[in-house]
């Protein structure tokens, strides 16, 4: 069974209608957002129990919650074929591993309005709770492809008609100048290593963000949200 820990993921979760089998509300905690859970839940017949604070912190394993646990069913990874047909824009992510980064790239690639984010089974961070929790709700929304072969898969998405972009620093276009076309598959790059040799020769493009500072790179995470919005902009 999974915990959704915080108040914004927990709302959301009731707001998408996610099955839950019960809610925990600490003792002492009130506001306008813990009575929208309450009636949320008492909507859709979700039990609702107060407890010790101390119990919930002891669920949650030191990870902030707010004041709110929630209880469900562990959300999965769906198949690629379910999302890349009639999707618009993927975000596909080549060794992020740090669950924090994870949770923020799903959050922006939602808010542009990405169809789903693709990871691979190996070199990945799993779907936890620091990440439902870093996503900030989005996971409610956009699902993520769980592929076994990067290149693999980015041929068989270039075979469906996608044009595959990705993001290195050492890209020969800057990204606000290439000519993006659609459906898109925007493919971002492990912490500290980027994108992998063998993708890179799989893009149709290799775009980067001009640095002005002696840092080479932006956090895997910052740089999708440049990118993403840019192309939102673009594409509209």
């Amino acid at each position: 069974m999974r915990h959704t820990l915080g108040v914004h993921p927990v709302r959301e979760a009731l707001r998408a209608r996610r099955p839950l089998n019960k809610v925990l509300i600490a003792k002492g905690t009130g506001g306008p957002r813990i009575q929208e859970i309450i009636d949320l839940c008492r909507d859709q017949t979700v039990p609702v129990r107060f407890e010790a604070r101390d119990m919930l912190d002891r669920l949650s394993k030191g990870i902030p919650h707010q004041g709110v646990v929630a209880f469900g069913a562990v959300r999965g990874f769906v198949e690629l074929s379910e999302v890349s047909e009639n999707a618009q824009l993927l975000v596909l992510l080549d060794g992020v591993e740090d669950p924090h980064n994870l949770g923020a790239i799903i959050r922006t690639a939602h808010a542009v309005g990405a169809n789903a984010v693709i990871v691979p089974e190996r070199r990945a961070a799993p779907l936890t709770e620091t990440v439902e929790r870093a996503a900030a709700g989005a996971m409610e929304y956009l699902p993520v492809a769980r592929i076994t072969n990067v290149t693999q898969s980015l041929e068989k998405l270039k075979q469906q008609g996608f044009w595959i972009y990705g993001l290195d620093e050492h890209g020969a276009e800057l990204y606000t100048e290439v000519e993006y076309a659609r459906p898109t598959v925007i493919v971002l790059g492990g912490e500290g290593k980027g994108i992998h040799q063998g993708v890179q020769k799989h893009c149709d493009a290799l775009v980067k963000i001009p640095m002005a500072g002696e840092v080479s790179s932006l956090n895997v995470s910052v740089a999708a949200g440049v990118v993403l919005f840019e192309l939102r902009r673009r594409l509209g």
